[in-house]
């Protein structure tokens, strides 16, 4: 299994980032997959799910409305769209299996 994330960066409060997870190594348009993410100093924290056909997605409660997961299945890539950020936003970002594989991580910095 192999994860690649790329997307983050620096963006000051209200901006947007779109993360992109590139997969490899398994039958991707069977696994459900995730992202998380973990704070400064903080444990690894869900974000978000999206089901094997992309049409179920799942959120956790404060990022509600403002991030979008999605997927690709034709290019094994998983997306997070994530607008109106806000400097609690900030943290490394993974894209996970439901397995619990993870990818490299990719930084997420919002501050002004």
């Amino acid at each position: 299994v192999r994860l690649v994330e790329f997307g983050g960066g620096l963006v000051q409060p209200g901006g947007s980032l779109r993360l992109i997870c590139e997969a490899s190594g398994f039958t991707f348009n069977s696994i459900s997959m995730n992202w998380v993410r973990q704070a400064p100093g903080k444990g690894l924290e869900w974000v978000a799910s999206i089901g094997t056909d992309g049409v179920k997605t799942f959120y956790t409660e404060s990022v509600k409305g403002r991030y979008t997961i999605s997927r690709d299945n034709a290019k094994n890539t998983v997306y997070l769209q994530m607008n109106n950020l806000k400097p609690e936003d900030t943290a490394l970002y993974y894209c996970t299996t439901r397995a619990g594989d993870r990818g490299q991580r990719t930084q997420v910095t919002v501050s002004s």
